[in-house]
């Protein structure tokens, strides 16, 4: 009897960390068919708040399944986001330049790529209406912060190691959405000027933001594959593991805070 209800309690508990379902997902933007990638942990029966992950320039990737997947496991439902169409991702710096930048020099294109992701996630069974947040890791960080510009329905957004210049012109009290940006103060790719300019932008849009700033460290500091990208393509990438465990504890409180 004690053999069988050890066995028992052994494979719920097995099957209660198991939980966490990740499965490819396919939306329309337009005429463009997306691939993008869901996570969420199937034991939980009560809807949830939904996070849309927008990944580096390298597109949809393993890194973003994984954020999507601890995301899960902390009881969201997550959506890696397609910015390129058709699941097209990179594995060198000139094709991932080449499709960023087809993104960033069309705003109207970015939104609507990001807005049917929105709606997808929004309608899913298990996601609470309009309770949604946006991640975004550098070049997703521009387009998250991109988008609470633009007044993309989100409750709250944020950036790591991303671009935070813009050409978007933002009125006082544009922002609905509220701002977390995680920084490396030693990151060429965003020079301390874009930092002070994002500042004061922010500043005079009257936005809830908060910028963390990690001294010493430098690009796509959350990502463990940043040093072997330093190395194969001669980048100012470095993996940072206390920027990137402060940061993650950091937005699992924002979350917590900006979403139902």
């Amino acid at each position: 009897m004690k053999t069988a209800l050890a066995l028992s309690l052994l494979l719920f508990t097995s099957s209660a960390l198991a939980a966490v379902i990740g499965k490819d997902v396919s939306y329309q933007a337009g005429d463009t068919t997306m691939k993008g990638f869901m996570a969420y942990d199937d034991a939980v029966k009560d809807k949830r708040a939904g996070v849309l992950v927008v990944p580096e320039w390298w597109g949809a990737n393993d890194y973003a399944r994984k954020r999507a997947r601890m995301l899960a496991e902390a009881g969201y439902v997550a959506l890696v986001v397609d910015m390129y169409g058709n699941g097209q991702v990179a594995d060198n710096p000139k094709d991932a330049g080449a499709l960023a930048g087809s993104v960033n020099k069309n705003p109207d294109l970015a939104y609507a790529r990001m807005d049917a992701a929105r709606k997808f996630l929004d309608a899913q069974g298990n996601v609470k209406k309009g309770e949604l947040a946006a991640l975004g890791y550098c070049f997703g960080g521009g387009v998250v912060l991109n988008m609470a510009r633009a007044g993309l329905p989100l409750k709250s957004v944020a950036s790591y190691h991303g671009v935070l210049a813009t050409d978007i012109s933002v009125k006082p009290g544009q922002i609905k959405a509220k701002i977390r940006v995680f920084h490396g103060e030693a990151d060429p790719v965003v020079p301390p000027e874009q930092v002070e300019a994002f500042k004061t932008e922010m500043a005079n849009a009257k936005a809830d933001y908060m910028l963390v700033a990690y001294p010493g460290v430098k690009h796509t500091f959350t990502n463990r594959e940043a040093d072997s990208y330093a190395a194969q393509f001669g980048l100012p990438l470095k993996y940072d593991p206390e920027a990137d465990k402060d940061s993650w504890t950091r937005t699992l409180e924002f979350l917590k805070a900006t979403l139902k």
